[in-house]
This record gives structure tokens, sequence and C-alpha cells, in this order.
């Protein structure tokens, strides 16, 4: 069986999205909304690209630090709340954006775009409960 190679899984995920308008057309995220982040990272400076499932909110992008079920946060998140300016091509467009991390148990805004993020890709729903903690919610304002 050969190595998982995440590079090569994510370059055929771009091509395909690029090749449809923005649209995942193959594979387990076929149909699904899907955004490529790319953040500086915390203690490298360096650009890393992430694979997301997204929801919107108004004219904002979603994304959940869910980190496929991990008992912590991924390391993206650390990413995006030392450095909150993002690049993100979502639905055939690429543009800067400005990260806002929700985070914490009782956080209104959190809750509120944790169940928005559920309504929109249910599948997320049990990540809670698998990871034992309040995922933290990414809200991506598009820069104008």
């Amino acid at each position: 069986m050969a190595d998982w190679d995440p590079e090569a899984f994510e370059n055929s995920v771009l091509a395909d999205m690029r090749a449809h308008g923005g649209q995942v057309t193959e594979g387990w995220m076929k149909g699904e909304p899907v955004l490529f982040l790319t953040s500086t990272g915390a203690k490298t400076g360096l650009a890393r690209r992430n694979i997301l499932n997204f929801s919107r909110d108004g004219e904002a992008y979603v994304v959940a630090g869910t980190a496929g079920g991990a008992p912590t946060d991924p390391k993206w998140v650390a990413n995006v709340r030392a450095n909150p300016t993002v690049s993100v091509e979502a639905d055939g467009r690429v543009f800067e954006g400005q990260a806002a991390v929700a985070e914490g148990d009782s956080n209104p805004e959190r809750e509120r775009l944790w169940d928005q993020h559920v309504a929109t890709i249910p599948r997320f729903a049990g990540y809670p409960e698998q990871t034992g903690r309040a995922i933290p919610m990414v809200r991506i304002t598009p820069k104008t």
C-alpha cells in the first residue's frame, strides 16, 4: 500500500476545484463546501496551506478547528491567532481575508457559528464529544 501523501491529495482537490468553478467533483469531499486556507506559521513565519470545509456567515467564510476529531486544536488555529491576515481560495476565487477566532465553552458567538456550521455540514455534529473540547470557530472576512 502506498504511503499517504497529503500534499498530493490537496493538489488534486485544488486542481478539481479550479477546473469546476470552486466545486469539488471527485473523491470523498465531492459536493462539500471546501476552501484552501493559507496562513502564516505562528512559529516559522512560513506559508501553511490547509484544506478545510466551510460554512458561510453572510459574506464571511467560517471554518471549524476540529483537527479531524483530535483532542487538541489544529496548528492552523494557532497560526491565525498569531497572524490573522490569511489567503483563501473558495468558490472559484482567491482573496485576502481577516480571520477572527471565536473560542471558549460559554462564548455565544462561537456557539452560534458552530450551530450554523453543523447545519451546513451535519457530519461535524459529533466532533465536540469526540474531541472533549470546545472547538474554536474561525470567521474569515474578505478584505475589500
